[in-house]
């Protein structure tokens, strides 16, 4: 097995499947979102309203583009995603109101439609070919560790940039540089990772396989359960990520004693800020890359259950922090929320591995950052409501309540 894991992490294909990953994630910008979105005059619901038509542009474009990656081509589509995201920065870059940073939400929901599912389906490809695919825990662990890495990178980096650029709105121009980068490296990846199976493009035959795709997918009751758990726990994590920026900002503010005024301290908010998400994605990067040992304890779909009855534990934890001020206590709670995430990724790609067919895996995939999507769409304008309307505490419970009583419901068993 040793052995085998070390021809794994020698191959080339495997270390350009890495470093895929580690540029995708040089969100240099991601510390600071919230901030900056707030800088351009928008309040909180707005915010969850441009995260929501994110999602809905996700939601709709997400199965069709799995298909299309599974029928006609998963390196046409990988590089036409890598476009989109361009296109998205530089409507950032220009967001001076609601209408184009709603633009940059637009391309950037495709970009995630485009892109999501379609690099797993072509590692499950490659480790088959290799006769590698009982490592899929293993090698998925590795190139999301590489992933997690770059946004660690990342996050160290994005304080070097927004104190020396003259606003906060040209971290996106640096952005353009990675993703340009990914780019040529998806278009350096062997022609047989396409597995493109038509050449002629129809519509009617298109939507036709959409319907077999889904229809496909739900009728087998535990695939449903395995995406559903993932997609809560994705999504909620996705909703709130963002939410926490302004709380750490007062937190650090608050130990720093350097009073309320955000607009005095901003040097000293862009530094801590990226500090704090480099040493989380750090840590989630170790989590992501060890995942696989946790099968000497439990079995995957019992960690699946595990982790998200842990996760509604969490936010509970979340609220009482928050309301009580103890700074130290939230970023803990936030940090293992974080860990948390990454750890469990491989162990759902895990469980998934076992159970859709070759033929359909870009089309599963998308189909989980669909369901995670839908409910995106759903929660990120709700959130913003409940964290206006009454307190970001308040959010914090009753996302602890809910996902405990959705993860009674979808309880994943052994097969």
């Amino acid at each position: 097995m040793n052995h085998l894991r070390g021809e794994i992490i020698k191959d080339p294909l495997i270390w350009k499947f890495c470093a895929y990953g580690f540029l995708k994630n040089l969100k240099l910008f991601e510390p600071y979102l919230m901030i900056y979105l707030l800088g351009m005059g928008q309040d909180l619901f707005q915010i969850g309203l441009l995260y929501s038509i994110r999602e809905i542009i996700t939601y709709i474009f997400e199965i069709p583009s799995g298909v299309l990656a599974d029928n006609y081509g998963k390196k046409r589509e990988l590089m036409t995603c890598f476009i989109f995201y361009i296109i998205s920065f530089l409507f950032f870059f220009a967001g001076s109101n609601f209408i184009i940073l709603a633009g940059a939400m637009f391309f950037f929901g495709l970009g995630e439609a485009f892109r999501s599912g379609t690099h797993k389906a072509m590692i499950y490809s490659y480790l088959e070919m290799k006769g590698w695919f009982n490592e899929k825990t293993f090698v998925y662990g590795r190139t999301r560790s590489f992933s997690l890495a770059g946004s660690s990178i990342s996050a160290f980096l994005s304080i070097i940039f927004v104190l020396n650029i003259p606003s906060l709105k040209w971290i996106f121009i640096v952005c353009t540089i990675p993703y340009f980068l990914d780019f040529i490296l998806i278009w350096s990846y062997p022609d047989f990772l396409d597995e493109r199976k038509m050449t002629d493009f129809r519509f009617k035959g298109f939507f036709q396989l959409v319907i077999d795709h889904i229809r496909s997918v739900l009728h087998r009751p535990l695939l449903k359960k395995i995406l559903l758990s993932s997609s809560i726990f994705d999504s909620v994590f996705k909703t709130i990520k963002d939410y926490i920026q302004p709380i750490l900002m007062l937190l650090i503010l608050s130990t720093l004693d350097l009073g309320n005024n955000v607009r005095e301290n901003q040097e000293i908010l862009k530094v801590s800020l990226g500090i704090i998400y480099g040493v989380f994605y750090i840590f989630s990067a170790l989590a992501s890359r060890n995942a696989h040992h946790l099968h000497k304890i439990e079995t995957s779909p019992q960690l699946m259950n595990i982790s998200l009855s842990i996760a509604g534990g969490i936010f509970l934890l979340l609220s009482f922090g928050v309301y009580n001020d103890l700074t130290i206590f939230v970023i803990l709670l936030y940090f293992v929320l974080y860990v948390m995430k990454d750890g469990r990724r491989p162990i759902f790609v895990d469980v998934c591995g076992n159970w859709m067919k070759k033929e359909e895996r870009a089309t599963v995939m998308s189909l989980d950052s669909q369901l995670r999507a839908v409910i995106t769409i759903f929660a990120a304008p709700l959130a913003g409501f409940v964290a206006e309307k009454f307190s970001i505490p308040v959010l914090f419970m009753a996302l602890g309540i809910i996902i405990l009583c959705a993860g009674r419901i979808v309880i994943i068993k052994e097969p």
